[in-house]
């Protein structure tokens, strides 16, 4: 049996160079990087240099880069404390955002009150700008935009300096979710105006279990773990050193290498959307995540034309045969078998057919694709 691994979106594996950092990181340094002896100086230098590394690599000042658990946490700790220290009383989003920023949203405004808005969207998945002016423009509220780079399900790209120009404009703040962006676009922050932003390690082949949140200087941001003053007093806790370190060598990696990857698996995803024209009759695609300009080159949601009852057997088939992919977010698997992104962007029959995101890396190869769509091409056949 094949196997198949497209669900690069979820997560990726880590890079062997990557790997071999963290072992060395493990072996050789296990000083707690708050002690002042010479084991925990060590420790502190390593950290003091990833963030300059990642801060170098994104056009940021050290200081502006938390080390935190990952994406979530990240993104929870910047709405949170946005609206306990920043006096934001209005949160304007889509529903189409990732979880870690729907369900803190909507978490907000139960806990505290404040005026959640959703900003409409156009039948593709494009927040609407003229509608997001409006919001911002409807009073005086100290408002906080939250709006993905790259949505996670149909990968559809915002304009983040039409977004940023607006904020600006009405003085509002700006949090992106870059979990699928850092370490697959070039970033420069300082041309680029968010006040926040997060990343997570995983998502560039490297260690689960650690990201970073962006925080623009001087926005007057506290903490939302308390207990000790590591990360410059913005995260207590005992630093992860060696997930650190591995965060830094997936970084470095993915943008020493990132033309010629993105270029390999742009063609890639080129590829298998013309294979499956081909080769499945009917078949169409979600959002913009076929559209090569204005879609992330890393994945595509694809609608096949299939029964609901066909689509319900249909994962576990791809399964079977050793082929990973999936229907949304790995995040909600287990909650729903309906993704919240295509349930407002797809009508009753189209939300009948079954849809399935496919995500691709440098470590995809042609003849998984093929095999991918033979499957998929006997499967649809046999029915």
């Amino acid at each position: 049996m094949e196997k198949v691994y497209l669900d690069n979106a979820a997560t990726t594996c880590i890079r062997q160079e990557v790997i071999t950092c963290m072992q060395e990181a493990l072996a050789g340094c296990y000083g707690n990087p708050s002690s002042t002896h010479s084991f925990g100086r060590t420790a502190k230098t390593g950290i003091e240099k990833a963030r300059k590394t990642i801060a170098a690599g994104l056009g940021a000042r050290p200081g502006e880069i938390i080390f935190t658990s990952g994406g979530t946490e990240a993104d929870n700790m910047i709405l949170r404390c946005a609206v306990r220290d920043l006096g934001v009383r209005t949160l304007i989003t889509t529903r189409i955002e990732h979880h870690a920023v729907l369900h803190t949203a909507e978490a907000l405004a139960a806990e505290t009150g404040i005026r959640l808005e959703f900003v409409p969207l156009d039948p593709l998945g494009n927040p609407e700008l003229d509608a997001l002016e409006q919001l911002l423009q409807a009073d005086d509220s100290r408002k906080l935009v939250s709006l993905m780079h790259v949505n996670n399900e149909i990968g559809n790209l915002i304009d983040l300096q039409a977004v940023s120009g607006l904020c600006i404009r009405y003085g509002a703040l700006f949090h992106s979710d870059t979990v699928q962006s850092i370490g697959h676009f070039p970033w420069d922050m300082q041309s680029v105006h968010v006040d926040f932003a997060t990343a997570a390690a995983h998502k560039f082949h490297g260690p689960k279990g650690v990201g970073f949140a962006y925080i623009r200087k001087e926005t007057g941001l506290g903490p939302l773990i308390v207990g000790g003053s590591q990360e410059r007093g913005y995260r207590a806790g005992t630093e992860a050193y060696h997930n650190i370190l591995g965060l830094e060598a997936a970084f470095e990696a993915a943008y020493a290498n990132l033309d010629a990857e993105q270029e390999y698996v742009r063609g890639l995803k080129q590829y298998f959307i013309e294979k499956l024209r081909e080769s499945i009759p009917g078949v169409a695609f979600n959002g913009l995540s076929a559209d090569p300009e204005k879609s992330t080159y890393t994945l595509v949601n694809v609608r096949l034309p299939l029964s609901e009852e066909q689509g319900q057997l249909l994962l576990f088939h791809l399964d079977l045969k050793g082929i990973a992919c999936s229907r949304g977010s790995a995040c909600q698997s287990g909650s729903s078998g309906v993704s919240h992104v295509l349930a407002e962007i797809l009508g009753p029959e189209e939300m009948a057919r079954p849809s399935l995101r496919f995500s691709f890396s440098h470590f995809t190869t042609r003849e998984e694709l093929d095999y991918t769509v033979k499957v998929l091409r006997e499967f649809a056949q046999s029915r």
